[in-house]
């Protein structure tokens, strides 16, 4: 969106940093409570839990009937070899081929129908996710977004609900597939001959041992590589952003430099994880290679002294092939159930996180808006035991202007934010028409109110469609005079397609712009009552004059609530509420607040400004 705040992409730019290569044990996230994750996953599932534990069985059944394979193999080549020379029984060894070829076709198809069900299920465990997760964004008071940054939001409703729907099934199937596969080998080497076995599975646990050993040594460079990453997007988001105050302090070295150092420790990192990452398959080729002639020279001589026959030997160089490969699955599985449980805590601290009342049940209401509001004693804290507003009371008559000044952090914008039920008081009422705005609906509340912010929100969208935002049934009339009466109608139709010109973050129109046709919105949304944050913070003083007309034209009637910095704005209000630290130190008109000598006049005339 072209109105989000630049600090707030950067936080998701630095969060989703791209996944570093190498073994995923490196840079697996470690959940806290890996059970209790496991088991909030496995329960919220629902339905499609039995789907995941079906996939997994078919996977295990599947495993269980290679296993099995290799001691049928086993019997074939006796019978040949028994065969040579002599009479061959050549029906045993087509039917021993007709129930080998048997169980390779069933495994085949138990996998294939896991390879199905395991994915398709993942998926529709992620697709009920994100809905969930949507629908608790809209549900989660303000303070949560307050305590939380940007892009760890994003990257939960992104990164780890992808994580999530990802490896909630093939994380299991694989482990299940991994396990049973060695300890079927295992345990098929052991039936065949034992001091064979024994021999043979001692290359595969040691190379994985020294793999481990390597790798954990080694831990720091994935660390550095990821971290360097976070570090360049960071820069080159900052620099890109910040590229015209880079320019102005003549910064382009510094920032050259600070590149270079960056990039440089990254080369470094990226080029020790590449070596590591490459030695990998090399090793388990190697340690595979041991298997095999162990069990060539060692399985020979055990034929010559006629303690295993020549099938035995075949059947283990199948099952010592058969080993390797899923000691680096099971690795593999364990790192993806880390980072599934990482993930799992992760959304599950968001969904679980309080949400709002739910307010269902209520249907106090104002029909027909007048615009009375009071404030009763009124006090707020964002984090408990810090109160910001303090026995706030004010009341403020159908039809006024209301305009609300003071310093930075005085409590300007946490007023109108606690009216507009943003936040639930800590104590006190508000009322608007006589009720308490706590009895009614909060979209009631907000449906009172038109509100124009400091900083302009515009969305990816045409013109038209920024102006008449969740407004229906807008005719072109109506907002072609909205446009007209802030004065941004003439330069809306030197656009490429007038109103229907579509507004991104290449349309190259100006913050003033923007600020016009969010006030634009206002005048069409035509609410009871109006709220103008900031609103003409971000705009030359031509424009200025422009928005305070059209703020006359949309106030006009309505209860206005308006905080400005700029005091020239607001000479003609009914009330001036004065804030500081909290607190209401002086109420008045413009010059009964001038003649009273007190804060507002100071701050009126450090802004060397007059009434118009």
């Amino acid at each position: 969106m072209n109105g989000s705040p630049k600090g707030g992409r950067l936080a998701a730019g630095k969060e989703n940093s791209p996944s570093v290569p190498g073994p995923p044990w490196a840079n697996a996230e470690k959940p806290k409570n890996f059970a209790a994750s496991m088991s909030l996953l496995f329960r919220y599932m629902g339905r499609y839990r039995w789907a995941i534990v079906t996939g997994v069985l078919l996977a295990t059944v599947s495993s269980v009937l290679s296993v099995i394979g290799p001691s049928i193999l086993r019997d074939i080549s006796d019978e040949i070899y028994e065969g040579i020379g002599g009479t061959m029984d050549t029906d045993a060894i087509f039917g021993l081929a007709f129930v080998i070829g048997g169980l390779y076709v069933a495994s085949m198809l138990f996998k294939t129908l896991e390879n199905y069900i395991i994915p398709s299920t993942s998926e529709k465990v992620a697709n009920r996710l994100r809905i969930d997760l949507n629908e608790k964004i809209g549900r989660l008071p303000l303070n949560y977004y307050d305590n939380s940054s940007t892009g760890d939001i994003m990257s939960r409703l992104t990164n780890d609900a992808d994580t999530i729907g990802e490896q909630c099934g093939s994380a299991f199937s694989t482990l299940a597939t991994a396990l049973v596969t060695i300890i079927g080998c295992f345990v098929m080497m052991l039936y065949l001959n034992f001091t064979l076995a024994l021999v043979c599975i001692i290359p595969p646990l040691l190379g994985f041992a020294a793999m481990r050993v390597i790798i954990r040594k080694t831990h720091r460079y994935y660390v550095s590589q990821s971290r360097g990453l976070g570090a360049m997007n960071g820069l080159v988001e900052e620099v890109y952003y910040g590229h015209s105050v880079v320019t102005a302090y003549g910064a382009e070295a510094e920032c050259r430099n600070r590149f270079v150092a960056i990039n440089d420790e990254l080369y470094r990192s990226f080029n020790r994880t590449r070596f590591i990452t490459s030695t990998m398959p090399q090793l388990m080729s190697f340690i595979g290679n041991i298997g095999y002639v162990l069990v060539c020279i060692l399985g020979s001589m055990m034929v010559i002294r006629g303690e295993i026959t020549y099938g035995i030997i075949v059947a283990f160089i199948v099952y010592v092939r058969m080993f390797n490969m899923p000691l680096l699955m099971m690795s593999d599985a364990i790192a993806s159930m880390q980072s599934l449980a990482a993930s799992t805590e992760r959304v599950f601290d968001l969904l679980l996180a309080p949400e709002m009342e739910d307010e269902t049940e209520k249907g106090c209401g104002v029909s027909d808006v007048i615009g009375r509001i009071e404030f009763d004693d009124v006090s707020f804290s964002y984090i408990e035991g810090k109160e910001v507003i303090h026995h706030f009371s004010l009341r403020v008559d159908a039809g006024q202007k209301i305009a609300i000044v003071g310093p930075t952090g005085a409590g300007k914008t946490t007023v109108v934010n606690l009216l507009m039920r943003f936040y639930e008081l800590d104590s006190g009422t508000i009322l608007i028409d006589g009720i308490p705005s706590s009895q009614m609906k909060r979209e009631d509340v907000h449906d009172m109110f038109s509100m124009i912010l400091q900083e302009p929100w515009i969305f990816d969208g045409t013109v038209r469609e920024n102006l008449v935002f969740n407004t229906p049934g807008i005719t072109d009339e109506r907002m072609i005079e909205a446009c007209k009466a802030i004065g941004i109608h003439d330069f809306i139709m030197t656009l490429p397609h007038g109103y229907d010109t579509v507004l991104n973050d290449r349309s190259g129109i100006s913050v003033g712009q923007k600020q016009q046709i969010t006030i634009a919105r206002a005048i069409i949304r035509n609410a009871p009552m109006t709220i103008f944050d900031e609103a003409t913070s971000s705009v030359d003083t031509r424009t200025e004059k422009k928005i305070q007309s059209a703020m006359e034209l949309l106030t006009g009637g309505r209860t206005s609530f308006i905080i400005a910095h700029r005091l020239s704005t607001i000479c003609g209000c009914d009330l001036i509420i004065v804030m500081k630290d909290g607190r209401v130190i002086e109420t008045g008109t413009h010059d009964e607040l001038l003649d009273a000598h007190g804060f507002y006049r100071e701050l009126y005339n450090s802004q060397f400004e007059n009434c118009v």
